[in-house]
């Protein structure tokens, strides 16, 4: 595997310059040996390809395979103590290599993908109701697909119940149930 010097250490500078922004004042350090990296208490696996035009999940299956079996085994081996989140899609598929390769117990290796989700469903209220983004608290449940569930009714925006401010309307062609949910699953290619 191969690693470009630089680019660890640009992306700890980006994101140590964002700390005034998130009120933190962490150390961030950015580096190509997995060395450096002993003893973390987590270990964020967001290595892998993203899909590109004309590869099938197949297609990216198989590449992520290799890459994130490749980090996690020297991770793990740095960290054997640490909790694993893994990022990189296919995420079910590369959560499962992750447990096999590190060997850590299933309660410490996971997968984060909601966020994006949620964040879209609380864009897409925010837009309708014409509020910021700030005053709306939602989220969906279910694998990044047709198995996603949009959660209204344990939806709010500044503090009141969604659908106490956004009365049910009929559903028009634009705006039926389907329509939202393929909507809030975003481009083609993040699935």
């Amino acid at each position: 595997m191969t690693f470009v010097e630089g680019l660890p250490q640009g992306k700890a500078l980006d994101l140590a310059e964002a700390a005034p922004l998130h009120f933190h004042d962490h150390s961030i350090v950015g580096t190509n040996d997995y060395a450096d990296t002993a003893g973390s208490d987590v270990i964020v696996v967001t290595a892998g390809l993203a899909r590109q035009p004309g590869m099938s999940r197949d297609d990216l299956l198989l590449k992520n395979k290799g890459i994130v079996g490749a980090v996690v085994g020297k991770a793990a081996a740095a960290s054997p103590d640490a909790f694993i989140i893994v990022v990189t899609n296919p995420l079910d598929a590369m959560v499962h290599v992750a447990l096999e390769v590190s060997g850590f117990p299933r309660e410490r290796v996971i997968g984060m993908a909601g966020v994006l989700d949620s964040a879209r469903f609380r864009t897409f209220i925010a837009q309708e109701l014409g509020v910021s983004v700030i005053d709306v608290s939602a989220f969906v449940l279910g694998g990044h697909g047709d198995t996603m569930v949009p959660l209204p009714r344990l939806s709010t925006v500044a503090a009141s119940r969604f659908r106490s401010c956004c009365p049910r309307r009929r559903s028009s062609a634009r705006d039926s149930h389907p329509q939202r949910r393929r909507r809030n699953r975003g481009p083609a290619q993040d699935r």
